[in-house]
């Protein structure tokens, strides 16, 4: 058999540049020219002019790391968190929390201008909340560091498998506060422990749940020693030991209430639900108030999850039709209809990437759609919809480039993009929540 020469990869020899960044990118990235391409440049921002180190050098593009600030801008700013730059949860800290939502609103602008080819949009008032202590959910690593001899309980460095210890962080709810050194100390202190891979962390309205996941079978013992300390701290604790399934069916069901819409959600702790509980109500009322429904529509709620959009305009639309491709999630949205009282809301479970051709939940009188996607978009369904039938498209979206390409696809069947704005979930991130608003001209 003929063998074919295949050259070594040479690895790239770390260069240090000094760049004068032009702007940021939907990631949070600082961006600069270099040889005649763009440059990525972690930890930079807008206005700068940095020493930076060369990791990446592609024939379109490079990436490179802040080492030194040279020209700061006005908007750089100590971080709030004292494993900033190590952790990778954070991507934004050294700019000020009001300048993020004003650079993520740029970086967006100019999706929409390379991809939909819209441009001028009509921006409006951000939703903001207050940047620190604002996650109410997370997902905490717990792994064995061979080098230090320990177990490690935290968050993953940047790019990698690594965990970074962690003594506070000030982005998660207060109510977890201790969750960090209380775990650190069980899971050192006790062998049995060591199985433990991860921490889901859920402050619901009522109660505090962390869902302990482990791959080998922990004594009672132990069980109850872990438990004593939880309690002390106001936490549920739910074992999980199998990766499908979190039982918590001996506990009283999750929920959050909107109380100035009179509703209440319950959810499984596997479901998904926001993580900005203030963003989450604000973004509701901001849909509500965009979408002006006057008891006449038909509403169809595309990736409804738990209802969380659906039966909060079920209140003023005449019907409300959620599909979503999660069976839990249908489950509960259902049963979220009935605690409420809401009957005119009804709930499907369908895969939307597939064909819905002859799908039971799509009419042709349905007058107002609704699209709440994960971040590979809405392309499949938006390829399928006669969309031409809706009056009004609302948007709500979690990555930036799948909304401007899909916004390419609603406007060339032709629809206005009449408002847009940003949803500040995630401070600190390089996260991008956006909720558009298209009416059919």
């Amino acid at each position: 058999m003929a063998q074919i020469f295949k050259a070594k990869k040479k690895p790239l020899k770390q260069q240090s540049l000094v760049l004068d960044i032009t702007a940021m990118d939907h990631h949070g990235r600082g961006v600069a020219k270099h040889n005649n391409k763009v440059c990525f440049v972690t930890g930079a921002l807008p206005n700068e002019q940095v020493k930076a180190t060369l990791i990446v050098d592609k024939a379109r593009y490079s990436e490179a790391v802040t080492q030194t600030v040279l020209q700061p801008s006005e908007w750089r700013t100590p971080a709030i968190c004292e494993h900033y730059g190590t952790c990778g949860g954070c991507q934004l800290q050294h700019l000020a929390a009001n300048q993020q939502v004003v650079e993520k609103q740029r970086a967006v602008t100019k999706l929409f201008e390379k991809f939909a080819k819209l441009t001028a949009l009509n921006w409006q008032a951000p939703l903001l909340s207050d940047p620190s202590y604002y996650r109410r959910s997370a997902r905490l690593a717990v792994m064995f560091d061979k080098a230090a001899k320990k177990m490690r309980v935290g968050y993953r460095a940047s790019g990698s498998k690594r965990i970074i210890s962690i003594n506070q962080c000030p982005v998660l709810s207060k109510v977890f506060t201790k969750v960090f050194t209380v775990f650190d100390h069980l899971v050192n202190q006790h062998k049995a422990l060591h199985s433990i891979s991860h921490l889901q962390l859920c402050a619901a309205d009522a109660e505090n749940y962390i869902v302990v996941r482990h791959t080998k079978v922990i004594p009672d013992a132990i069980k109850q020693l872990v438990e004593h300390s939880a309690a002390q701290q106001h936490w549920q604790i739910i074992w999980q030991s199998d990766s499908a399934v979190i039982d918590h069916g001996h506990l009283a069901m999750p929920f959050y209430q909107l109380e100035q819409l009179g509703l209440k959600f319950e959810f499984g702790l596997n479901n998904f639900i926001q993580v900005n509980a203030d963003v989450n109500q604000a973004m509701l009322k901001q849909a509500l108030n965009w979408l002006q429904l006057n008891g006449d529509e038909t509403l169809l709620d595309l990736f409804c999850g738990i209802g969380n959009f659906s039966l909060v305009l079920a209140k003023q639309a005449k019907t409300v039709i959620g599909v979503e491709g999660v069976a839990s999630a249908v489950a509960m949205a259902t049963q979220n209809a009935h605690t409420n009282s809401i009957t005119n809301a009804q709930f499907h479970c369908f895969d939307l990437t597939s064909n819905i051709a002859a799908a039971p939940w799509f009419t042709k009188n349905i007058d107002v759609l609704v699209l709440d996607p994960s971040r590979t978009g809405a392309l499949a369904v938006l390829e399928q919809l006669p969309l031409k039938q809706f009056k009004t498209i609302l948007y709500v979206s979690c990555d930036p480039v799948t909304l401007a390409r899909d916004s390419a696809i609603i406007s060339q069947a032709g629809f206005e993009l009449n408002k847009i704005g940003l949803m500040d979930m995630f401070p600190h991130t390089g996260h991008i929540e956006t909720m558009a608003l298209f009416q059919r001209r």
